[in-house]
């Protein structure tokens, strides 16, 4: 906005300069290869589209190696507001000393054998492990609070005017998501049977008001939970997560994440982030600081594990990573088809876990 020019009033009332003003310690944050400047590229449009030219939010990236000069100018040219580009450090990114590479080999080997996705991709299983464990204590963000993780080739469909991480400290939520999918057993074999022992040792971080029961729900997919070992495999998909840093931050979880690391489950099998992620704000976090973003006609359901009334500004975020759509009811909301959980094939369908999450927030 030009100096002296009047500001333009957003949708909710707020003028830019005062959304900007009352932003909080909070980035928009990726991790992408310089390979993926076109993919990063069009979600930066789509989210500054339909939010961030609104707030200004500064934009962080991630990567193992430098960025090149073409990706920053390609970057910087989508947005207003800083971007900072940020090596990983190599002690955060390189496979760690207590993993054995023969026995990694011959896990991958058998993952492969397993179909399972990327198995013998050292390089997937060390992002895996950045996301879970490692991302937060880059010094980069030391300062701030709240993230929203954003990444390449993902799509933003509804306008938001309202600033997602002042609602995140207004109302102390910790972590908001917007969909929720089942996990592959085969990935996770040992996952839950790990936490099982750090929880044994460790029940003074339990939460007293946890979200145990959506955690182990055996209903839907009894075969996932067999197979897991007690675990149901639901949770939150963590290429869209708003989070709580000091979360990850604190003794609870980073004692969790340490116990997982050196089990050898990020190399040994694939453990992702969004399963860590999920079991560890579902054990150790008040259930209802969790938030759920759902806008669906005829009526708002607003789900953090309870009922309540929404600020009258509250929309939600439409989303999609291929190939499954968060998609809600809503004139904000533009290119994507209301209520549709995959364009891909039908057996995707099974992997919609929200009936899960359904029960277990008191909702048919």
């Amino acid at each position: 906005m030009d100096e002296g020019s009047s500001p333009r009033p957003e949708p909710d009332g707020l003028l830019s300069r005062q959304g900007e003003a009352r932003r909080v310690n909070a980035t928009i944050l990726s991790l992408v290869r310089n390979s993926e400047i076109d993919g990063m590229v069009q979600s930066m449009r789509d989210l500054e589209r339909t939010w961030n030219r609104k707030f200004n939010y500064p934009w962080t990236f991630f990567n193992d190696e430098p960025f090149t000069e073409e990706f920053k100018k390609r970057t910087q040219a989508e947005t207003r507001a800083e971007c900072r580009y940020e090596q990983i450090p190599k002690e955060h990114w390189d496979t760690p000393s207590w993993i054995n590479k023969d026995l990694f080999d011959e896990s991958a080997k058998m993952l492969d054998e397993k179909k399972v996705q990327y198995a013998q991709l050292e390089s997937y299983h060390k992002m895996c492990r950045w996301n879970s464990g490692m991302f937060y204590k880059h010094p980069a963000l030391k300062d701030m609070r709240y993230y929203w993780r954003v990444e390449p080739k993902v799509h933003f469909f509804c306008d938001v005017d309202y600033d997602v991480f002042r609602y995140m400290a207004d109302n102390n939520k910790t972590y908001g998501f917007v969909i929720n999918i089942f996990d592959s057993p085969d990935t996770i074999p040992s996952l839950w049977p790990e936490t099982m022992k750090f929880i044994a040792a460790h029940q003074e971080y339990i939460h007293e008001n946890n979200a145990l029961a959506w955690l182990t729900d055996a209903d839907l997919r009894p075969d996932h939970n067999r197979n897991a070992k007690g675990y149901s495999t639901c949770h939150f998909w963590s290429n869209f997560e708003i989070a709580d840093l000091d979360f990850w931050r604190s003794p609870a979880y980073e004692d969790y994440f340490n116990h997982l690391d050196r089990a050898g489950g990020f190399f040994y099998e694939r453990w992702g982030d969004a399963p860590v992620h999920s079991i560890a704000v579902g054990l150790f976090e008040d259930a209802s600081k969790v938030h759920w973003y759902a806008f669906s006609a005829p009526r708002l359901l607003y789900l953090s594990f309870h009922f309540a009334k929404p600020p009258n500004r509250f929309r939600d975020i439409g989303y999609q990573h291929i190939p499954y759509f968060n998609c809600p009811t809503s004139p904000k909301c533009r290119g994507c088809q209301p209520g549709l959980f995959t364009d891909g094939d039908e057996f995707l369908f099974k992997e919609d876990c929200r009936k899960n999450w359904f029960k277990f927030v008191g909702m048919d």
